[in-house]
């Protein structure tokens, strides 16, 4: 029988001893992070060494990653990792989810690396739908949701209202387009995971948010499966605590997407995403339907400072102070949200180039202009605003093509897909 057991090494931060065995590369490395559960670990061992030899057609292996515990969990762990074939440990000396499954998973052989809570709170019959398509190579990620519909899901009213607000708070302030980010049954690509886990920088429970955020940003795949869930009423995970700390860190990665300072678009280019439609860039129609957003807001603005200003100058200065005003807005507002261009680098550069777009507008709409005065001089100022907007339409297309190349070589740090 061949045991399998990893030490930490002594004031090491993410390095990992690992003994010399001949045992094969699994294809599957189910890691299973724990804290104190001497009373629950070896139920969850067998349960889950069981299903993986009866229910899954791959070599699996069971990781059990110890953080720090203080009880006898460490001891239970590697009599486990002796009696059990295709079961091994991992120590680490301090605390964190994420630390652990940061450590296993950065360090594992298998092609694809998942991981589950203890407590087993997740019906183990969705493992199986969990990683087919990571190992088809159709999805990068796979997550179990217990927000899905067809979800069939067991706990408290505070439970569920903490959840569901926390989700909706991460579609809100981070545009996450996930359903459940806290559920303990996630899978990755092992490939995918030694891209990602460098730039993930929570130790706790809040890791695999950032990390679903990450991959999303990226342009990666992410496969959700309903499960069926019954809520341990063991759990000790300390409610409140976990909140404040998920608060934190749905702030910070905010503040990093918006100012630019995560290489997105580094991340991007070294998954390689290419174009659906050949001749149709990538992110294109997202970027044409934010475009078109931002033209609206600018026409009507456009629309009422030229009415504004049109009694006090005229139709021809009206129109060019009213342009000059919202194609410096546009072309910021187009930077940061249809093209994700953030931070200050190249942002005066940029408005340069906005503005060079901005003339041929000018010259656009006040040959119309003039084209209408040459032809009737008494024309209502609402005629003159209605043919502006017109020339307007004409320019936009011109502008949005125009702003592609502008932003041609700018990183979309954190732009959506």
């Amino acid at each position: 029988m061949t045991t399998n057991s990893l030490s930490r090494a002594p004031g090491a931060m993410g390095r990992l001893e690992t003994p010399e065995t001949s045992e094969t590369a699994p294809v599957l490395d189910v890691v299973v992070p724990v804290y104190n559960e001497e009373a629950g670990l070896e139920c969850c061992v067998r349960r889950l060494r069981r299903h993986l030899d009866e229910n899954v057609p791959y070599s699996a292996r069971i990781t059990i990653a110890d953080n720090a515990s203080v009880d006898a969990t460490l001891a239970v762990a590697h009599r486990l990792a002796a009696e059990i074939d295709g079961v091994r440990v991992v120590h680490l000396d301090e605390k964190g989810r994420g630390r652990a499954l940061r450590a296993v998973w950065s360090a594992s052989d298998s092609e694809v690396v998942a991981y589950m809570d203890v407590d087993l709170s997740t019906d183990l019959n969705a493992l199986m739908p969990l990683v087919a398509p990571l190992l088809s190579g159709h999805s990068d990620l796979a997550i179990g949701s217990r927000l899905a519909r067809s979800s069939r899901v067991v706990r408290g009213p505070k439970r569920e209202f903490i959840s569901r607000s926390y989700n909706l708070i991460l579609r809100s302030a981070l545009h996450a387009r996930f359903s459940d980010a806290q559920c303990g049954f996630k899978a990755m690509r092992a490939d995918v995971a030694q891209r990602l886990l460098p730039l993930v920088e929570d130790t706790g429970w809040f890791f695999d948010t950032e990390l679903l955020v990450l991959a999303e940003r990226a342009g990666l795949r992410i496969h959700e499966v309903p499960v069926d869930w019954v809520d341990d009423p063991d759990s000790r995970v300390d409610i409140v605590a976990t909140a404040v700390a998920d608060l934190k860190g749905v702030w910070r990665v905010g503040r990093a997407l918006s100012t630019g300072s995560l290489p997105i678009g580094s991340l991007r280019d070294s998954f390689g995403r290419e174009p659906l439609v050949p001749g149709v860039p990538r992110g294109m129609v997202g970027q044409l339907a934010r475009f078109a957003v931002i033209g609206v807001a600018s026409t009507v603005a456009y629309a009422l400072l030229y009415l504004i200003l049109h009694p006090i100058m005229g139709a021809q200065w009206a129109n060019a102070v009213s342009l000059l005003v919202t194609a410096v807005l546009n072309t910021a507002a187009n930077r940061a949200f249809t093209f994700g261009v953030r931070g200050s680098e190249g942002a005066a550069r940029h408005q340069m180039q906005g503005l060079l777009v901005f003339a041929f507008g000018l010259l656009l709409t006040s040959g119309s202009l003039y084209v209408l005065h040459s032809a009737a001089p008494d024309v209502s100022k609402h005629v003159e605003l209605a043919v502006l907007v017109l020339a307007n339409l004409v320019a936009t297309i011109s502008r949005f093509i125009a702003l592609r190349w502008v932003f041609r070589n700018a990183r979309p740090e954190g732009a959506h897909a």
